[in-house]
Parts: structure tokens; sequence; C-alpha cells
């Protein structure tokens, strides 16, 4: 395998159109673009395999909470070799405006859990991300935890679409191009 992504988010009905499935819509996107499907359970994961440009991409929706996406990626880029500069995380950020789409090379966890996660147990933070802007809670005092798992209004669903629409293009470019060209054109 040349690459491997993780698409954070939670399983199950309960966490379908929330804030903190913005991997899961970007996974998505790039399924109904592409014709592929995401759903051969493997290391606690929905996978597929997906080739673009001569890259073979390994696609992972880990199928344990947000908190614990750690285990399975390890696991499969262990089995499979990928280094971890050639791991990509697309996950939601609190700390962006609801939309806004942020490529980063490496860094810390952000105070995101699922990518504290992946930090811990496959081998540090040099790996590149697609961060997709969610936007804060309204007002202090709000519950982050009730903020990132709520369902979305009609309206903020129509943004995340069109962010998790950008984020499959950012992905693709950054496997076709690379990273800087993606950084460039989404940032």
């Amino acid at each position: 395998m040349s690459w491997m992504v993780v698409f954070l988010g939670n399983p199950g009905l309960r966490y379908a159109n929330t804030r903190h499935n913005a991997g899961f819509m970007t996974a998505d996107v790039i399924e109904k673009k592409h014709g592929i499907k995401i759903n051969r359970m493997k290391w606690g994961a929905l996978t597929a395999v997906w080739t673009i440009n001569g890259n073979r991409v390994f696609l992972m929706k880990p199928q344990t909470f947000m908190n614990l996406s750690g285990g399975a990626a390890r696991q499969a880029m262990s089995y499979l070799k990928v280094p971890l500069s050639n791991l990509i995380v697309i996950s939601d950020d609190v700390s962006l405006p609801a939309g806004k789409l942020r490529i980063r090379r490496s860094g810390s966890a952000g105070g995101h859990n699922g990518l504290k996660d992946i930090i811990a147990k496959c081998g540090g933070e040099g790996f590149p991300r697609i961060k997709i802007g969610v936007g804060a809670p309204p007002h202090e005092g709000y519950d982050m935890m009730d903020w990132v798992l709520a369902k979305l209004s009609k309206e903020d669903s129509k943004l995340m679409a069109v962010a998790a629409a950008a984020a499959a293009a950012a992905l693709e470019t950054v496997i076709t191009k690379g990273i800087d060209k993606a950084m460039e054109q989404f940032n």
C-alpha cells in the first residue's frame, strides 16, 4: 500500500449526521465519487482498497468509538507496512470555523481525542491530517461532547456536505500531487 487513510467518526445511526462524523462524511463522498464501498470488516474497521493514479490506498472507518481509533489504525499500519508519514487522518475540528479546511503535514492532537489515540498508538505526530471545521459551541459553558455529538441542522448539514466534498478533493490532491500542493490549494 502506498497510503492509508483513517476517516474518524463514531459508528451507528445515533452518531450519523453529527459534527464528530466529519471524517465518515468524507469517506461517503469518496465512495460515491469513485464507486467503491468501504464495507469489509478488518482490524475493527470498515475497509476498502482504492487505486488512484497508480497509488494503492487503504481506506478505513474505525468501528470503535472515536477516542479508540488508534488501535485499528496501528494494526493496519503494522500489517500493511505503511509508514507513519503515509497515514492520512481526516477529522472534525472545533477550533476551525464550520466548513473551513486545514491540512497539516503533522502536529499535535489539538485536544481531539481521536487524534490523541492515533498519536499514542501509531508512533507519534508525524502524519498528515485533513481537519474539517465544525465551529465552536455557541456559548461558553456549552458541553463540548453535546456540541460535537448533536445532530446537524438542515443548514449545517448542507455546509458539512460541501466541506466533506472539499476534504475528499484535498485527500485526492495529497495522494496525487503532494501535501504542499494540497495545503496551497485548500488551506
